[in-house]
């Protein structure tokens, strides 16, 4: 995806991962069509020009920065069902 700072509204920010994980969250950006770049040893750099975008930038980082046991309870909670639709 191109890197377009046309947007007005975008919020543009730094992350600093760790480079084992750096490329691996580009490379995820880049199929979810998030706006970003990434050089060696530079930050990696995303545009965030919509709440869709950056919900999805969100979830990216999350995905690599968690621990294990935090997506392991995240996971399940997403598989409970709320009580009034048990029955």
């Amino acid at each position: 995806m191109m890197w377009d700072f046309s947007e007005d509204t975008a919020i543009t920010t730094q992350l600093d991962v760790q480079q084992v994980n750096r490329w691996q969250v580009y490379q995820r950006l880049q199929e979810l069509q998030v706006p970003c770049r990434c050089g060696c040893h530079r930050p990696l750099e995303v545009a965030l020009p919509t709440p869709l975008k950056l919900w999805q930038f969100w979830n990216v980082v999350r995905r690599f920065s968690a621990s294990r046991e935090t997506l392991s309870h995240y996971l399940e909670q997403c598989w409970q069902l709320p009580a009034d639709e048990q029955s």
